[in-house]
Parts: structure tokens; C-alpha cells; sequence
């Protein structure tokens, strides 16, 4: 790929933009390594460690009066209250838990897990998603105030995986998943819960929506097992800035609701399609070789986004997906199997594929491209004739993020193969490694580098979309100031490269805290990682601590950029 001007490339950005100074002078401080356009600055002023390791942290909220953050901890099926208020810029700070707050203590029976957490944006009120044991039994939302003092708890609809307070703090808002029991012996409809938070929380109670008559275009993923209210799974919610509608993503049926808040209606559900990665721009490495080699491939994969944001530009609304892709794969059933696995039923049509004429397929796979592939993971559930022969091969996930027009979803930007082909530059030993365990090239198989959640943020003026990677556990950063042609802009981790798991490791659920709102007066991004247990706390363009050219890395690999690995595209 080309980049812009701006961008550091190659030797020159390892140098200029990882220290020399060695890890332990700052003791429990991980190290940060940053790679991009230098103009946006970055350091980590703070980390949290719940101590719990994986679990121990997931998803973030943040009260920007009290500058008090409150972090899911799922290991101990609670929350901890983190203070940001002694945070100063250029100086890093090993924040400690004020209270942690244990679901149990409420005494709400049969409680199994918690998995999402929302800060009132003016009242003393957070909502706590609580998933019920078993968990295909109707969970709860948990209202409490900021101090952790419980206040309700409002049933809602199966598995509640993610609540939030729209804008003008009026309504909480919960995707109801409604995931089956492992055994699919048990498969609750997925549903949107509304609850009005205006008035006496001891009088709170839900609208529960469910997709009973409503619109599905025909891009939605529907073809699975059970019914269609059954496989309709909501994942996350995204509000606009006028409080009036929610977009809600499906992520196993690849798509997203439009849900009218004034209403309380679900408008209809869009499919997001399809991503060719036989499309030139693009490629990426589906296999698990040994090799980065980035390159053209006879696979469909779909968008699948997790956690999504919106944002506005000159008036529109836009919704930012992070394109991770997920299988429906339990004990009773599952779409997911490797290429290996039906290789004898795999007949590939070039009428499915862009970037591929019939002979070139052909003469693909008579030269091995099957076996090569054989371990990349792909649907049962799409691409078979009625003969049941698969004539294309789809994947889960797209590896990247794409833009999305709120009113039509039409997709309007996509970032093609932009983060394998960054991380292969940048840090080429540990291209598409797990987030569990140190292996180049080990994810190729398998959804990459894994983009698992985004938010946008305004920095001097500037509006930007931060992707977290799950796998690879970093953060792209883009320039959004065309939406119709982002431009990257910086990686950062703090991951400790030299550990299978040190540091921050996999990010999961990220806060944007504006300038304004930020105790070091710049703006910051907390990202909770969910299997270090951390907490890290970026600050953009505030004090660097000694020279200007100062940054904290110290990352276990080559600092003039050369490896024995090397990137191929």
C-alpha cells in the first residue's frame, strides 16, 4: 500500500518512534509503542490492574464530573471504581481500585455473569447489564449510583450484552442477545430493551422490543438454525447525538437495527453484504504458514461488526463498524469448519469472485490452493449450490473498519487490507499473533489482527476513529475528517512484546474522554484489555516527559525495523 507523506515509514519510524530507554527504569510501567504520523502525540498516562488477570476488566464507563471510571470485572461478576482525578500530563500514574462492587452483594438470585456498564451522563446512575444463569433465562439491567449503592434492577430480555444512556440521559438502551444454551436445546429470541430513567429508580420499568413483523432486507444473515427470532442475536448499541435513534449490530447476522427511541419501535434490520478479498486493495493472509504474504484471495468474508459508533459530519450521521466476525459454534451445533474439512465438496465459481476469471480459480486450485488454505476457517452455512457444493468459500469478519451511511447502510469506506499491511511494516515478528500467545503469523487462519471495537473522538479540532485489535492487542488510529477517505494515522500498544502475556493485552471495550472532560486537560482514551486485566490510559498531545522526541517503548524486537520475517504484497 502506499501512505501518505505524513507517515513514518519503515527504519525510519522504528527509530524515530521507539526508545532506547530500557523497560525496568519505569518499573510497573508497560511499554508503548507507537508507530505513524508523529504531529498526533501519544503517551500512556496510567494503568489500572484488576489483579484478576483475563476477566478482570472488559468494559469502561466514565463520569466526567466526578472523573471516575467503572470497569466490568467478569472474573469477579462485579465492577471496580477507578479514580482519574490525580492523572497529570507527562507523568504516568499505577491507578488503584477505590471499591469494588460485587453483584452477588445485591442479593439478586441466580446472576452469572456481568457484561456491560453505562455512566448516566448527568444523574448519579449507572446500568449494569447482568446475564442470568442459565443464561438463555431473561438477565438484568442493575442500577445503581456511582458509588456502587444499589438502587433497581429491571428484567429485560435474554443475555443483556451491552446497555447505554442516550445522549440526553432520558433512556437506557440494552441489546438482548438471546444466545442458545451449549447444547441448543434452548434458544431464547433476541430482543432491544427501552427503559425511561427519567423519573424514581424504584419505579423504573423496560419496554422490551422483539423483531416479530419487522423488515429484513435480504442481505441479513437468517439461514442458520432455529427460526428467524431465534438467530436475530442484537450485540451493541450505538445512540445518535439527538437521542432519537439507536443502531443496534447483529453480529452473527451481519447486520444492524434502526431503532426509533421516540417511538419505541424497531424500524428494520440491513444486512451489511459482502467483503471480495479477491478485490485488489482487499488481500489479505488466510494462511497459517509461516509467512506474511498479503494477497488475493477466492474468499467472501462478511462484515460482521461487534461494538460500532456513530458520529456526525457537517450534519450527517455515520456508523463506525469493527469488522471482527463471530460463529455461531456450540456443542449442539455449529456453521464453523475449516476449508480441509470440505475440500471434496469445494467446486469454486468465478461468478461469485470480482477478482478472478473461472480458468484463473481453476488453475489455482490445481496447483494447491485448497490445501494451502486448508486450515483457514469458513461457514457451512453459505456458498453451497443445490447440490450441496460449496462454489465460494465464506469467512467471518473483514479485517478492518468500515464507514457506513446511518440512513441508507450503504457502505461508504472500508479500510481494505490497511491493518495486516501496517502491522507487517511496523512490526513484522509478530504480524497476525494471538493475544494469548506470542505466534507469528498463528491468527492468518483466522480473522487476523481481529478489529473488536471503536470509538470516535475530537482532538484540536480533528475527529478520530480509535480501532482496537483484539488479537494483535493494539489501536489504529484514523483521521476522519473525510469520511468518505479516512486517513491512518498512528498504532499504538502497550502490550510487552517480550512476554506472551505482559502489559496490556487485548483490548475489549474503549472510552474517549474529550479534552475538556480530561483531569490532564488533554483528551484521553482508556482501553480495558480482558485478558491482562488492565486498564490503559493514552493521553493525545499533552507533556511528553524528557525531550520532545520522548516515548516510553521499549518493545522486544528489531529497533531498525529488520526481521526474518518480510512482508510480501
Amino acid at each position: 500500500m502506499t501512505f501518505k507523506n505524513k507517515f513514518v515509514t519503515g527504519a525510519t519510524a522504528a527509530v524515530l518512534l521507539t526508545s532506547a530507554i530500557p523497560f525496568n527504569v519505569f518499573a510497573e510501567q508497560p511499554p508503548l509503542f507507537e508507530y505513524g504520523d508523529k504531529e498526533l502525540t501519544v503517551s500512556q498516562a496510567a494503568q489500572y490492574n484488576s489483579g484478576l488477570g483475563e476477566g478482570g476488566t472488559e468494559i469502561l464507563a466514565y463520569d466526567s464530573k466526578l472523573k471516575r471510571a467503572f470497569v466490568t470485572n467478569g472474573a469477579a461478576a462485579g465492577f471496580d471504581i477507578i479514580s482519574f482525578h490525580k492523572l497529570k500530563s507527562g507523568n504516568y500514574s499505577q491507578v488503584e481500585s477505590e471499591k469494588r462492587i460485587l453483584l452477588k452483594d445485591f442479593g439478586i438470585e441466580e446472576i452469572d455473569d456481568i457484561t456491560s456498564i453505562a455512566s448516566h451522563p448527568t444523574e448519579d446512575l449507572l446500568a449494569i447489564s447482568a446475564v442470568s444463569d442459565p443464561k438463555t433465562d431473561p438477565g438484568f439491567i442493575v442500577f445503581t449510583t456511582k458509588a456502587g449503592e444499589y438502587l433497581n434492577h429491571v428484567q429485560v430480555g435474554s443475555l443483556p450484552d451491552m446497555v447505554t444512556f442516550t445522549p440526553d440521559g432520558t433512556k437506557a438502551v440494552v441489546a438482548n442477545e438471546g444466545e442458545p444454551s451449549e447444547d441448543y436445546s434452548v434458544d431464547p429470541e433476541g430482543s432491544i430493551s427501552i427503559i425511561d430513567v427519567t423519573g424514581d429508580p424504584a419505579e423504573f420499568t423496560g419496554n422490551n422490543l422483539t423483531f416479530e413483523g419487522v423488515e429484513l432486507d435480504e442481505k441479513v444473515r437468517i439461514s442458520s438454525k432455529g427460526t428467524t427470532l431465534q438467530q436475530l442475536e442484537p450485540e451493541y448499541v450505538a445512540v445518535s447525538e439527538d437521542s432519537q435513534t439507536a443502531y443496534v449490530a447483529l453480529q452473527e447476522n451481519n447486520a444492524i437495527a434502526t431503532v426509533d427511541l421516540e417511538n419505541e419501535k424497531i424500524l428494520h434490520v440491513k444486512g451489511l453484504g459482502m467483503k471480495d478479498h479477491s478485490i485488489p486493495g482487499n488481500e489479505i493472509d488466510a494462511k497459517d504458514n509461516g509467512e506474511t504474504k498479503i494477497e488475493k484471495q477466492p474468499l467472501l468474508g462478511f462484515y460482521m461488526p461487534d461494538a460500532i459508533d456513530t458520529f456526525t459530519h457537517e450534519g450527517k450521521t455515520y456508523i463506525l463498524t469493527p469488522n471482527e466476525g463471530d460463529a455461531r459454534d456450540y456443542d449442539g451445533y455449529s456453521e464453523e469448519a475449516s476449508i480441509k474439512d470440505i475440500k471434496n465438496k469445494i467446486q469454486l465459481n468465478a461468478d461469485h469472485y470480482e477478482g478472478y476469471t473461472q480458468e484463473e480459480l481453476d488453475q489455482a486450485v490445481a496447483a494447491g490452493l485448497l490445501d494451502e488454505l486448508g486450515k483457514t476457517k469458513i461457514t457451512l452455512e453459505e456458498g453451497k449450490n443445490e447440490d450441496g457444493i460449496y462454489e465460494s468459500l465464506h469467512t467471518y469478519g473483514a479485517r478492518s473498519f468500515s464507514i457506513f451511511d446511518a440512513e441508507t447502510m450503504e457502505i461508504l469506506y472500508d479500510s481494505g487490507s490497511d491493518f495486516e499491511s501496517i502491522i507487517a511494516e511496523a512490526m513484522p515478528e509478530h504480524f497476525n499473533t494471538n493475544n494469548d500467545e506470542l505466534k507469528y503469523d498463528g491468527r492468518s487462519d483466522a480473522k487476523g489482527p481481529e478489529p473488536e471495537t471503536v470509538v470516535s473522538g475530537v482532538i484540536d479540532g480533528t475527529t478520530y476513529a480509535f480501532i482496537a485489535l483484539e488479537r494483535f492487542s493494539g489501536i489504529m488510529v484514523y483521521d476522519l475528517s473525510d469520511p468518505l477517505n479516512p486517513e491512518f494515522t498512528k498504532l499504538i500498544s502497550s502490550r510487552d512484546f517480550s512476554e506472551d502475556v505482559s502489559g496490556d493485552v487485548s483490548p475489549e471495550g474503549l472510552q474517549f474522554i474529550p479534552a475538556e472532560q480530561s483531569p490532564t486537560g488533554n483528551a484521553l482514551l482508556a482501553a480495558a484489555h480482558e485478558v491482562s486485566g488492565t486498564v490503559a490510559v493514552y493521553e493525545f498531545n499533552g507533556k511528553i516527559k524528557g525531550s520532545p522526541d520522548w516515548n516510553q517503548s521499549k518493545n522486544k524486537h528489531d529497533n531498525q525495523g529488520k526481521s526474518k520475517h518480510k512482508p510480501i504484497k
